[in-house]
């Protein structure tokens, strides 16, 4: 039998009732949402970072990294939105591996998907009670969205999914900037594709429905770097890359034109600790040249409270499973810096 029924999925609507979004936090996430949607349409020349560990494993450990974050916020709002980056579900090159919180609530037992949705709500909702920062999650499967469309304020599309034709269309109908990164080969055109794709209306199936959407246009570009075909991490954060991009998003002519530039992934050639120095170099150029800073919007940054990665079972609070992060102190210092260049 090729599938193994374990148990039926709860719906959103009944996720919903069970794990209510409080109606002080709905208001607070109205309002973070119409700032960070200003951004986006040139309407403000705050500086977006989407900041946070790989991977959300720990709740008390996010929670504590996400309150942190907070602090700065207070002391840099008038030049920084931080969008901390609660990833509740991990891509897996060769489907091996933890695959977030949302399969493994403990890292260290087996799947229980039915317990994940309920334990990634939970997160997101007490780091919105505690912080009153609203947050940002990739969407690895689109049908799973809708157990957080409530409470994000920021979805990523990652490398792998950016051609597939279900994210497109399910980001038509998410009303809150969805960033779509470029392939892991770098091809520019796949994600300026998707990009279209995910501004337009469609029509199509979802969670069971004929579904129809006006389109996004808040979707936008994620720079992360590309790996040839020897498997060489190349980045496309450098001023040439920038402005070649910038050239291709314009003959597209799309909506509300922005780039997101993660600093680490392929970017960094994986060397996580190279983050800062990445972002002195966008922001160096993005004052250079007054078309960049059009066009960069943030940068999105992997960090977390111990710098480094570890393995499961290790137990280190606040360390990344997964890539490794930039730990609280070069965090704290990388804030500051950026907040005094944009």
């Amino acid at each position: 039998m090729p599938f193994s029924y374990i148990q039926e999925m709860p719906s959103p609507k009944e996720i919903f009732m069970d794990i209510p979004v409080p109606k002080d936090l709905v208001e607070v996430k109205k309002q973070r949402d119409a700032e960070i949607k200003r951004i986006f349409e040139g309407n403000s020349d705050k500086f977006l970072l989407i900041i946070g560990p790989c991977s959300a494993d720990n709740e008390d450990a996010v929670c504590n990294y996400v309150e942190r974050l907070a602090k700065i916020q207070e002391t840099v709002k008038d030049q920084i939105v931080i969008i901390p980056r609660i990833y509740t579900n991990k891509p897996r090159t060769t489907g091996e591996g933890y695959k977030g919180m949302l399969h493994q609530p403990n890292p260290s037992e087996a799947s229980n998907l039915f317990e994940g949705i309920k334990a990634i709500r939970n997160m997101h909702i007490r780091v919105m009670k505690e912080s009153h920062l609203t947050c940002a999650d990739e969407m690895l499967y689109p049908e799973n969205y809708a157990y957080l469309d409530d409470i994000l304020s920021y979805v990523a599309i990652g490398a792998r999914s950016v051609e597939n034709q279900q994210h497109r269309l399910t980001v038509s109908g998410i009303d809150v900037p969805v960033g779509m990164k470029n392939a892991t080969s770098g091809d520019i055109s796949i994600m300026l594709n998707a990009i279209k794709a995910a501004q337009i209306e469609h029509t199509f199936i979802f969670r069971g429905w004929e579904v129809g959407t006006d389109g996004n246009p808040l979707a936008h570009a994620i720079l992360r770097g590309a790996v040839n075909q020897y498997g060489t991490n190349i980045p496309n954060y450098h001023y040439e890359d920038l402005v070649a991009v910038i050239e291709h998003y314009e003959k597209r002519q799309l909506m509300n034109p922005a780039i997101i530039i993660d600093t680490n992934h392929a970017n960094s050639n994986k060397k996580y600790k190279e983050q800062p120095r990445i972002a002195r170099e966008i922001l160096d150029n993005r004052t250079y040249d007054k078309k960049l800073k059009k066009y960069i919007k943030g940068l999105m940054v992997e960090s977390y409270i111990v710098g480094g990665a570890q393995q499961i079972g290790d137990n280190v609070y606040g360390k990344s499973i997964t890539d490794p992060c930039i730990g609280w102190e070069a965090t704290h210092k990388m804030i500051y810096e950026i907040a005094a260049r944009v």
